[in-house]
């Protein structure tokens, strides 16, 4: 099971790097349709025809874009009516899934070990900071290793 999720982690990765530098992407002050409608010099009553719809119809689905309220389906019409295709997806805000994991595992692993180390400390047993920092990396390796859930608590 531990080398499927690996293997999963892996495909989904590689699927995700399409979108890579996509974040920095400015969405126009009034969406894409309008900008892309604008841009093609295509009138709203135009882009109602296309899509069997009244210009007011296409000013709501521009509106809605533009406040976030719009759904995917009602996208991928307004891309088909404009020649388009509707392309989404994810961006990690860290280098990858596999990164984002390691982070969760070691956040995890830290809240652990200093936990524990609090514990000992108590009683006298507490361990020098070397030893707590190579403990945490092999905690989140394990941790990691066998994807507990937990990490996303």
């Amino acid at each position: 099971m531990r080398n499927k999720r690996k293997l999963l982690v892996e495909q989904l990765d590689q699927k995700l790097k399409y979108f890579k530098g996509a974040d920095k992407l400015q969405v126009p002050a009034n969406g894409w349709l309008n900008a892309i409608r604008l841009t093609l010099n295509m009138t709203m009553a135009q882009l109602g025809e296309r899509l069997s719809m009244t210009r007011q119809g296409v000013k709501g689905i521009e509106e809605r874009e533009a406040n976030g309220t719009i759904t995917i389906n009602v996208l991928k019409e307004a891309a088909k009516a404009l020649d388009l295709k509707l392309v989404y997806g994810f961006v990690s805000k860290e280098n990858s899934l596999d990164d984002l994991i390691t982070k969760r595992c070691d956040i995890l692993a830290r809240k652990i070990v200093l936990r524990t180390n609090q514990n000992m400390k108590l009683e006298n047993q507490g361990i020098d900071e070397g030893k707590i920092e190579e403990s945490i990396k092999e905690l989140s390796s394990e941790i990691k290793r066998e994807m507990k859930k937990a990490i996303w608590d």
